[in-house]
């Protein structure tokens, strides 16, 4: 295989992991049923005029599987925080103590189980257009390549190197969403 076509093949399984990876972040968010501080990845905090993701400006623990503790590094910074997380709309109830802010994690109820496992799918699904639009690129400049005068034989091996690599992909992506459908639906 000359390096042209190693390339490509190479540089399509990258893109597809680096797919995969940004989805594995990306169901860390949707909590199911346990506190888990990237649950507050979304919230951005007004701090002293820029806007800031709340895990610049606190440090987030979790003492127990059902709490939050949120402790801002200024204490100026609580009303902000508490006003950020009831404006992020996650279904939490802050409770501002003035040393730091807690969150008790609500019990999941089966609708809001099943608008999770939607959330979840919508994102597989954008994994999954994005590993196929990886396929399309990849197997374009496979085109490309033999245009450019690489053999018809070693530009179907790449082909069919690039559908087993998406295949491949898309097995693991279903994988990921088997496993957070049964842990968000699992009470």
């Amino acid at each position: 295989m000359n390096e042209d076509v190693k390339f490509v093949l190479e540089e399509a399984k990258e893109q597809m992991k680096n797919a995969i990876t940004h989805l594995e972040f990306e169901l860390q968010k949707i909590r199911a049923g346990k506190s888990n501080p990237q649950m507050l990845d979304s919230v951005r905090v007004d701090s002293y005029g820029t806007m800031s993701p709340l895990s610049q400006v606190a440090n987030i623990n979790t003492p127990d599987p059902k709490t939050l503790i949120i402790q801002p590094w200024d204490k100026n910074m609580l009303v902000p925080i508490e006003k950020a997380i009831m404006y992020a709309n996650l279904g939490f109830n802050p409770q501002n103590d003035g040393i730091v802010i807690r969150i008790i994690v609500p019990p999941l109820t089966e609708e809001r189980r099943k608008d999770l496992v939607k959330r979840a799918k919508v994102e597989i699904e954008n994994t999954k257009v994005a590993i196929r639009n990886i396929r399309r690129d990849a197997n374009e400049s496979a085109k490309k390549l033999e245009k450019d005068g690489t053999p018809e034989d070693m530009i179907k091996k790449l082909e069919a190197d690039i559908q087993e690599a998406t295949n491949s992909h898309i097995t693991k992506v279903d994988k990921l969403f088997a496993a957070k459908e049964t842990d968000i639906m699992t009470v």
